[in-house]
């Protein structure tokens, strides 16, 4: 059943926050948040589709925990970055990974029309102790990785991304993915979670795929 969608005014992203998914890439670690921005058109909610665009043939998906921003931030301590965050939710960062090679930048390769599925669900209060973020494929696990396998922890992208831009209350950080990406195909559903140190999920996202159809407007 699809859900009403977020109306974030920016959606941050971090790239290669965990070690093992730099690796996966061929990328080193990053000494510095790299972040960017996906399109408030990208973003959609549980049960919508996500639609493959004919101009990639290799979509991956990313499984991220999400930091919804309660209140302005600019140049905020790390030390009370977190009181700036009003919920926790899951994203997929889906990627036409075969553009961001080409590229060799995230814009267009993440910036696709329903590439940004976050839950309407949010925790309140941060993750327990031991939190997993973790990805399905037609329910097989593909990505499962402890969130303090962080390069940056939350609080610090919180701190950075602000000394950078202003955060407006709904906008959102996605803190980047795990090792684990792989390619999506049209009939599949992805599923994004977030489950506590005895697997119990405290969060999820399910999203179909499909084709995208072409529309006349």
């Amino acid at each position: 059943m699809e859900t009403p969608t977020r109306r974030p005014g920016k959606v941050v992203c971090i790239g290669r926050n965990y070690r093992e998914h730099a690796a996966e890439l061929g990328n080193a670690v990053p000494t510095a948040p790299i972040f960017f921005l996906k399109p408030t058109t990208s973003v959609i909610s549980d049960g919508h589709t996500i639609r493959l665009p004919p101009q990639s043939a290799e979509v991956h998906y990313e499984a991220e925990l999400a930091l919804i921003i309660g209140r302005r931030a600019t140049c905020v301590p790390e030390a009370s970055a977190l009181d700036y965050v009003s919920g926790y939710a899951v994203l997929n960062d889906v990627t036409a990974r075969d553009l961001q090679r080409a590229d060799n930048r995230f814009t267009r390769a993440k910036g696709f029309d329903t590439f940004c599925p976050i839950s309407h669900a949010e925790l309140s209060t941060p993750p327990p102790t031991g939190a997993r973020i973790q990805c399905y494929v037609d329910g097989v696990r593909k990505q499962d990785a402890s969130l303090t396998d962080m390069v940056f922890p939350p609080a610090f992208l919180l701190a950075y991304v602000s000394e950078h831009m202003t955060l407006e209350p709904g906008d959102i950080i996605a803190t980047g993915t795990p090792s684990g990406v792989g390619p999506l195909r049209a009939g599949q559903h992805v599923e994004v979670r977030l489950v506590d140190a005895t697997g119990t999920a405290l969060l999820s996202i399910v999203n179909p795929v499909d084709h995208r159809r072409l529309t006349i407007v």
